[in-house]
């Protein structure tokens, strides 16, 4: 019940945003409003779908594209060619075919450029298409130098293959007017025809913004390297005059786009997300030599091999704890003072009771973590990686979180909470961004042998199954702790089976000794917090998500090491052309941190 520090102090009624919940009995103007660790950031549990983002409302076209499809920008940056080229071990035939493949990109973009110049009655929008005109010619030039270098015979090699096709004719096609939506008739006015180059900069702005995101992102694996092979592609696409060019860019997308109407905004995103696919697409085709050790799941055979993906649930998969829901069903639903309560039904506490205890229970739970967590410290630093001592430590944390539960279930705070409210409420859950893709890609893949088991020390399993459900996720093997029922009405009584780390761990051992024995397991645990670092560390390969200080601080003080997800695996595919193994291997004492469910689906699907 870590999450009981997350409930103080509570503050009813809340304001917008609202939403409506619908029973036999009553309708529920329901908010859930929470302080996180360890910054106490206002966060909303559940949003009106129709309430505008503040992004919408803030920054232009350009950025708001960049934002709204990040995810694609990760999974380009983990597509195994930029991964081998980000190692340095890319093979020089794959760099060959991916230059001579980029000149007909670039020769596209020239054209594209001089098409929305044409199309533009701007004066100071017509000098900007024709310096970036210019800077691509320059970059063609480049291009001409590195396969002078590499003795590239560019007629042999530069026969367009079909995605390199692909994206240049939808571009193309784009500049000449054939956008999907518009009607060739409403482009002949030069009015018009402004559009058109918004529409031609929507398809160009995402390559350009990517490319500076690649370069920036590769430049890090430059530092303290002698001799890194593609070292001048990096640093072309990580300078400061191309950083300027994918500004320049997007400020001219954002000028042209300033009378647009909403439904012609629409279009232009669904250029861009087209363009940033195609890319994708690009880098995918590249003929790779040498093998990558991404995704994950590349070289699974599911005849020898199983794939079992573990998480955690509660600020894993969720924006907010599941216990602080519960608590907010509860003082929502509670009778006042002064209220009769039948006969038949389970007595509850009134209103002004109820929140009196559960903010005794938060504060007495937040004081005893932070001591519990303290205390965990005191121990002397490890100089190395010691998991033993890390157990027996980690068992005062036990310890604490099950006195804690005790403490919930004698005060009474759970009593009498509707099982079809819970439903509801795990129903509009909002769920981490990507964390549903993620699980429904793993359950739809009929190549995959792959398990999904989600650890939780959360009250209800009922909400759990409810929040996926409502998703379109099935066939998740839930473990979490269950809450009593008489006739749909909690009882206030726990049943206790994942209360601590100790017993995350033990369901973790136990799920993997009743798997067959005749294929071989390669697990996967996603966590965010102490709870999860037993689990975390047994697992081949432990990711955290998030940013818990308590985690780090305890896990650095047993030598545990934290290490970025992509510049890990950047070191791994090193390795692994030096020793023709990517083998992951479990309490090796290196957990990977991600910054979002994107990351590691890219990571562990890919694209």
């Amino acid at each position: 019940m870590r999450s009981l520090l997350l409930l103080s102090p509570l503050r009813l009624p809340i304001p917008n945003p609202v939403f409506n919940f619908f029973n036999s009995n009553s309708i529920f103007r329901f908010q859930f409003r929470f302080y996180s660790r360890p910054s106490h950031y206002l966060r909303s549990a559940i949003t009106p779908p129709t309430m505008a983002s503040p992004i919408e409302e803030s920054v232009g076209v350009a950025r708001r594209c960049w934002i709204n499809f990040k995810k694609e920008s990760t999974f380009a940056l983990y597509t195994p060619f930029v991964l081998c080229l980000a190692s340095g071990t890319l093979n020089i035939d794959t760099f060959r075919h991916y230059i001579a493949q980029d000149v007909h990109f670039l020769n596209a973009f020239v054209q594209g450029y001089e098409a929305a110049e044409v199309c533009t009655d701007d004066d100071d929008a017509k000098v900007g298409i024709r310096e970036l005109r210019k800077n691509i010619v320059n970059e063609l030039k480049i291009h001409d130098a590195v396969l002078e270098e590499w003795g590239i015979d560019l007629v042999k090699e530069c026969t367009i293959n079909p995605a390199t096709a692909k994206y240049t004719d939808f571009l193309l096609a784009t500049a000449s007017g054939k956008v999907e939506g518009v009607k060739a008739a409403k482009l002949a006015t030069p009015f018009e025809k402004t559009k058109l180059a918004a529409y031609t900069l929507g398809a160009m702005t995402p390559c350009m913004r990517l490319y500076a995101y690649i370069g920036k992102e590769l430049q890090v694996f430059l530092e303290g390297e002698k001799n890194h092979p593609y070292e001048k592609w990096i640093d072309s696409y990580a300078s400061e005059g191309f950083q300027a060019s994918a500004i320049q860019t997007e400020d001219l997308l954002d000028k042209l786009s300033v009378t647009l109407t909403g439904e012609e905004l629409a279009i232009i995103e669904k250029l861009y997300h087209q363009a940033m696919k195609l890319e994708i697409q690009f880098f995918l085709a590249q003929p790779l030599v040498q093998k990558a050790i991404i995704p994950l799941s590349k070289d699974h055979n599911p005849a020898e091999q199983r794939l079992t993906i573990f998480s955690d649930f509660d600020l894993t998969c969720t924006i907010v704890d599941s216990s602080a829901i519960l608590a907010e069903i509860a003082i929502i639903t509670a009778p006042k003072s002064d209220q009769n309560q039948p006969e038949n039904q389970i007595s509850r506490m009134s209103l002004a009771d109820l929140k009196n205890a559960w903010g005794d229970l938060s504060k007495q739970y937040t004081e005893e973590y932070e001591q519990c967590i303290e205390k965990m410290l005191l121990t002397e630093k490890a100089e190395k990686f010691d998991y033993g001592r890390l157990c027996r430590t980690v068992e005062q944390l036990s310890d604490f979180e099950k006195r804690a539960n005790s403490r919930v279930v004698e005060s009474g705070v759970l009593k009498g909470l509707n099982l079809e409210d819970i439903k509801r409420a795990g129903q509009q859950l909002i769920l981490q961004d990507g964390c549903t893709d993620f699980f429904q890609s793993i359950i739809r893949n009929e190549n995959l042998n792959a398990d999904i088991h989600v650890l939780s020390y959360c009250w209800c399993g009922d909400l759990i199954r409810s929040s996926f459900s409502s998703g379109g996720v099935d066939g998740l093997n839930i473990h979490a702790n269950e809450l009593m029922f008489q006739e749909s009405l909690a009882t206030g009584e726990i049943v206790k089976k994942v209360e601590s780390p100790i017993d995350k761990v033990q369901a973790f051992s136990k799920i993997l000794m009743n798997c067959h024995n005749d294929k071989k397991n390669l697990t996967v645990y996603i966590g965010d917090s102490v709870g999860d670092l037993l689990c975390l560390l047994e697992a081949d390969v432990g990711i955290v998500l998030g940013s818990s200080s308590s985690l780090r601080r305890v896990g650095n003080n047993f030598g545990v090491s934290f290490v970025p997800l992509f510049p890990g695996v950047v070191q791994k595919q090193k390795m692994y052309a030096g020793s023709d193994s990517s083998s992951w291997m479990g309490l090796s004492g290196v957990l990977y941190t991600a910054s979002s469910w994107a990351e590691i689906h890219a990571f562990v699907l890919g694209s």
